[in-house]
């Protein structure tokens, strides 16, 4: 065991590699959150367990084991968003465009996919920051938005920029929430949806931008938002948000993100 131990293998960088990389991403999707604090204790109790067990101390570790084997289902539900969030970044990163899905490998390879009118989003998202006008746009991509979808009042409407500046209109019955966009069609406004349990933010950020974050969070979903108080344009994609972005940068960011006709 310890000559193993000091004559390692290319097999154990490789290994030692691996577990550096998850932690990593691990630690890129908890940090700033809540979880984070109880990822630290987590660490804190694993390298207790393995100093002990190292020394031989058998009752501490027995009671160790025994806490880390029974806190495995504990685990799953207190991290239960951070793992969806995990998955989701894993599928969208490293399997991107539903490359590997059966739709894909049954679909005619020269069929050209539909692709989202960017300049009507565009034209609408200026005309409401111009006007202070409050919005959450959420455009779809590979993960399935119908559970948020049904929060909402379901339109399955034509995209257009004149639709989108009406529903966000104040005082109009249907600008309390989001629109999600999926194929260039309007599927349902007033949507419900996850807030970010990030407590980093500064307080200027509202309801409504961590609501965008949330669902990028949770999704693969571009997400926009419109401040209400402030006017300005801001992104959220992977949980990250790309606040306050100008005119240029904002037409060009959905210009790498979307195809146009």
């Amino acid at each position: 065991m310890l000559i193993n131990f000091i004559s390692p293998g290319v097999i154990d960088f490789i290994d030692i590699l691996l577990v550096a990389f998850i932690m990593y991403q691990v630690y890129y999707l908890i940090k700033g959150t809540v979880a984070y604090n109880i990822f630290v204790g987590i660490i804190a109790i694993l390298l207790l367990y393995f100093f002990v067990d190292f020394l031989q101390m058998k009752l501490l570790s027995s009671i160790l084991g025994g806490l880390i084997g029974g806190g495995a289902i504990a685990l799953i539900i207190l991290f239960q968003q951070e793992i969806r969030r995990f998955l989701v970044f894993v599928g969208t990163r490293y399997f991107p465009q539903g490359k590997f899905s059966l739709d894909h490998l049954l679909r005619n390879q020269k069929e050209a996919k539909e692709q989202v009118r960017i300049a009507s989003i565009h034209k609408a998202c200026l005309n409401m920051s111009k006007t202070k006008t409050g919005a959450l746009i959420v455009m779809a991509r590979q993960s399935s938005l119908d559970l948020y979808a049904e929060t909402g009042d379901i339109l399955n409407s034509e995209m257009s920029s004149r639709i989108i500046e009406s529903i966000f209109m104040k005082n109009g019955p249907l600008h309390d929430g989001a629109i999600i966009i999926e194929n260039n069609r309007i599927v349902a406004a007033r949507c419900v949806l996850p807030f970010t349990n990030r407590t980093e933010l500064p307080p200027i950020y509202g309801m409504r931008h961590r609501a965008g974050i949330g669902i990028s969070e949770n999704t693969d979903a571009f997400v926009i938002m419109v401040s209400e108080e402030r006017g300005d344009i801001s992104i959220a994609e992977g949980g990250e948000l790309m606040p306050g972005i100008s005119e240029d940068e904002f037409w060009h960011i959905l210009n790498k993100k979307f195809a146009t006709f």
